[in-house]
């Protein structure tokens, strides 16, 4: 196990790393926060937390501090994070005195639903030497409208609005900010499927690898999405000018 996971330290005392992994210490602060209804704390944290998904990325490209450790800890940071405000939010609304907002409360575990999934899935990969994708432009799409509409809904969310006060969402519209940012996230986690599907054919040896041997299946180029196809030319073209 050692040496299939050795891999994963290849230069990985980076930046990016570090914020991922304080993306990570975040995530039981903010949930202590909210559940000791310190609302605008668990906003303060959750923004924090938004801002270092955001810089973390950025470092990488911009200082080449790009690893491997990194392409496994910033998704895992982003799920772990995505679930526990998807929970924290579920067992809020279950109690809601608003009938809707107490109905609408489930859809919270459909975020939960899809995080559990892609943590099981990769680490099932990982256990046999199999890489998990890196998060790509649609899983990162889906985490930034996730953080937006959270973030909404922390600061002026019916029931928990930090600044409910000043202003409260109308619970038709949070409900439909809530629906987006699920669309998105499967539709983030059916992009990853192709290339998933993929590597497992080419592990056990299933469809067009089903006669090849292990050496010609390695000289097969690995199939990718479109998104991380259209990155790789951009980064080419740029390195041309």
């Amino acid at each position: 196990m050692k040496e299939k996971l050795g891999f994963l330290f290849e230069n990985w005392k980076t930046v990016p790393n570090l914020l991922s992994a304080i993306r990570i210490v975040l995530i039981p602060v903010f949930a202590v926060l909210f559940y000791k209804d310190h609302i605008v704390a668990s906003v303060i944290v959750l923004g924090l937390s938004a801002l270092s998904d955001l810089f973390d990325g950025k470092i990488a490209r911009r200082f080449n501090q790009v690893s491997n450790l990194g392409k496994i800890l910033d998704p895992i940071a982003d799920k772990l994070t995505v679930a526990v405000i998807a929970l924290m939010l579920f067992l809020r609304f279950k109690q809601a005195s608003d009938v809707h907002v107490h109905a609408f409360a489930w859809v919270f575990l459909l975020f939960i639903a899809k995080d559990v999934f892609m943590l099981c899935g990769g680490a099932f990969m990982l256990a046999h030497n199999m890489r998990p994708n890196a998060a790509e432009i649609y899983g990162k799409a889906a985490t930034v409208a996730f953080y937006v509409v959270m973030l909404l809904i922390f600061a002026f969310g019916p029931e928990v609005g930090a600044f409910k006060k000043l202003w409260v969402i109308p619970s038709a519209m949070m409900e439909v900010l809530v629906v987006i940012a699920v669309i998105m996230t499967f539709a983030a986690l059916a992009s990853y499927m192709p290339s998933i599907y993929d590597q497992f054919a080419r592990h056990y040896h299933w469809g067009k690898y089903k006669n090849m041997t292990d050496e010609e299946i390695a000289a097969v180029p690995e199939r990718k999405s479109k998104a991380a196809i259209r990155k790789e030319n951009k980064a080419k073209k740029n390195g041309k000018s």
